[in-house]
């Protein structure tokens, strides 16, 4: 399970209390429309498409092939071979990256003003006109399968992968987008150009562009690039089932120390009380020193080095997990703790000092996510895929603000359920079995 926890570092001057930036809403002549912050002081461009959908469109007996379709996309584009490929681009001085996860294939780019048109058109037959050349898919497919070996190795993976199997039973989620040694290892071409056709097309398009572009400029543009994409691609999964129920699962696995995740379902991102949420889930499991998980279970006992909790949102479900590592011969008490912290938040709530201090992080933390042209491009992109307005960065943090101690305690009690939490944990734990 790919968890991506946005981090950032606290400076010690003032922060201003939002996100300044304009942001304009811009669509193309061809009615595709994008989120743009023009910032012209520095002659180059970010921009970031996404395709809604991901490794959850491969289709039946296919899993990992967007995966990898994804992988060999800059391995070469009509007579330009991957050699040729990487070539064109370097003289451009420009970069390219695409990726996939269980929601959405994505692209990002980044090219200088004075080579816009042709780093767009190189990006245009990148998309339209894959190669998928036979000893490109062999070498890209013998990296996917190294990984797939060392996934086999790696005790995060394996908790990952089975808290995905129960969780999600008979959904997409419940396996890996990365696919298995054996479904990799049949995949062909047509495999490649299936999920092509079936992932990156314009009815599922998200795109934001930040730097020196104009909004006049960015329109004609977007048309160029993704215009001749199909119309509509394979259609989009349902919403997956929640299964978890509370216990403890144990996966033997050697060695001195065990992995641990816990989880439970979590709350939709737009659920009026997803901020009050966002609040309590800092405070008992936050990336900080100071939160609630991380002062009794590390400092207090010395049970783990780490550990913290996340609200993941994906397209189809929502989960508060959490996760760590502890000696085989602790991972019992380590339990035992998380379990007594998630009913004392649930009963307690919160105290005055922990939500005032927790909101004072969270507004001033916010602005500096917005750095440079790439990760606001990036930011954006990701507002536009959760449903949110472009006057966000504006009023986040006024909705921080806004949530009161009865809000968080309302909250408290119906979202942490310490009887739902079930317990991962790959190792050899002393004393500790898997229950129903």
């Amino acid at each position: 399970m790919k968890i991506l926890k946005l981090a950032t570092l606290l400076i010690a001057f003032a922060l201003p209390a939002q996100a300044d930036i304009d942001i304009q809403t811009v669509t193309s002549p061809g009615g595709i429309t994008a989120w743009l912050v023009n910032e012209p002081d520095i002659p180059f461009t970010a921009l970031e498409i996404r395709f809604r959908g991901g490794t959850s469109l491969d289709a039946s007996g296919k899993r990992g092939a967007i995966n990898l379709m994804t992988a060999l996309i800059e391995e070469g584009t009509g007579d330009l071979d991957s050699v040729g490929f990487a070539r064109a681009r370097d003289s451009l001085a420009a970069s390219y990256s695409f990726s996939a996860d269980q929601d959405s294939v994505g692209v990002s780019a980044r090219f200088l003003t004075e080579n816009r048109d042709e780093a767009v058109d190189l990006l245009r037959r990148a998309l339209t006109e894959p190669r998928f050349d036979d000893d490109a898919i062999e070498r890209v497919r013998g990296q996917v399968l190294a990984g797939l070996r060392q996934d086999a190795k790696d005790p995060r993976t394996l908790a990952s992968q089975r808290l995905r199997a129960m969780a999600f039973e008979g959904h997409p989620y419940a396996t890996t987008g990365d696919g298995t040694i054996d479904s990799v290892s049949a995949l062909t071409r047509d495999d490649m150009v299936a999920a092509l056709l079936a992932s990156i097309a314009r009815d599922r398009i998200y795109v934001a562009a930040a730097g020196d572009i104009t909004a006049e400029d960015l329109g004609p543009m977007l048309d160029t690039l993704l215009g001749g994409l199909p119309a509509t691609g394979t259609p989009l999964p349902a919403r997956a089932p929640m299964n978890l129920t509370g216990g403890i699962t144990v996966q033997d696995f050697p060695g001195p120390q065990a992995t641990v995740l816990f989880a439970h379902e979590g709350i939709k991102r737009d659920d009026p009380d997803f901020f009050a949420a966002s609040i309590l889930n800092e405070i008992l499991g936050g990336g900080r020193f100071s939160a609630r998980l991380m002062t009794e279970v590390r400092d207090r006992r010395g049970l783990t080095y780490g550990i913290g909790s996340y609200l993941i949102g994906y397209d189809q479900a929502e989960m508060l997990m959490g996760q760590f590592s502890s000696a085989n011969a602790t991972v019992g008490q380590a339990i035992e703790v998380i379990r007594d912290e998630w009913r004392k938040i649930a009963s307690d709530g919160v105290t005055e000092a922990e939500l005032e201090k927790t909101k004072t992080y969270l507004t001033g933390n916010y602005p500096l996510r917005f750095d440079g042209n790439g990760p606001i491009a990036g930011m954006l992109v990701g507002m536009q895929m959760i449903g949110l307005s472009p006057d966000y960065p504006k009023t986040r943090n006024a909705k921080v603000e806004a949530v009161t101690m009865e809000d968080v305690k309302r909250v408290a009690a119906t979202l942490f359920r310490e009887g739902d939490l079930r317990f991962v944990v790959v190792g050899q734990p002393e004393g500790v079995t898997s229950t129903e």
